[in-house]
């Protein structure tokens, strides 16, 4: 499949094998806009301007088995990842997201949300703190640690666990989360989350502007 980013217009090529049958999101390689993208056997709408004459490789790596989408927001809503072992508990989140206007993804696989994540696709992550299994793979949460500091910033990340109190600043920090949500108040924790979003948008929008301006020189 090839593709062409909205943003800069730069063209790239797709696995065939690899583009899944609903809509996913890659990075573009040139400007790392994230560009939506229709799944197999949809036309990929190019936007008129100046072509490159080689197609570009894609950085983002489109994953075999997409998320779940559980729930879609209006047209300008952004989209948000759920990643809980406990189902019950990952559709009472997703309710609460999509009563906040998310287009809410449901995953099962670490490394898949991990790339994903990567890439940018999300502007809100919600997982478990549940410890990883000495000698097993890391929690997504883990991963989520190991994000370099651009991608980290793009994402406000929920943690969950009978250990927190909801909305502990001082046990979000020790955790390197933006929210902490004991699962006990995950049914009305949407003003919470609502609140703790405005508060992060403040603080971090003398950063947003700057890069911004930077990315528009």
């Amino acid at each position: 499949m090839q593709a062409q980013c909205p943003e800069c217009t730069t063209r790239f090529q797709l696995p065939d094998e690899k583009v899944p049958d609903r809509p996913f999101k890659v990075r573009c390689p040139k400007c790392q806009n994230v560009v939506s993208l229709p799944g197999k056997g949809e036309a990929v709408a190019a936007p008129p301007g100046p072509q490159p004459e080689e197609p570009k490789p894609a950085t983002a790596v489109v994953p075999a088995t997409p998320p779940r989408r559980e729930h879609t927001g209006s047209e300008d809503a952004e989209d948000a990842l759920i990643a809980l072992a406990d189902a019950g508990l990952a559709e009472t989140l997703t309710g609460v997201l999509g009563r906040l206007d998310f287009n809410v993804d449901v995953v099962e696989d670490v490394e898949e949300g991990a790339r994903l994540l990567e890439q940018g696709a999300y502007a809100l992550a919600v997982t478990s703190r549940d410890n990883a299994t000495p000698g097993g793979a890391m929690t997504l949460a883990q991963r989520m640690l190991r994000l370099t500091a651009d991608p980290r910033r793009r994402v406000f990340v929920v943690l969950v666990s009978e250990d927190f109190a909801t909305a502990d600043g001082t046990q979000a920090w020790a955790v390197q989360a933006d929210l902490v949500v004991n699962p006990s108040d995950a049914a009305a924790c949407e003003h919470v989350i609502r609140a703790t979003i405005a508060e992060r948008k403040r603080l971090f929008q003398p950063y947003l502007d700057a890069r911004r301006r930077i990315e528009t020189e």
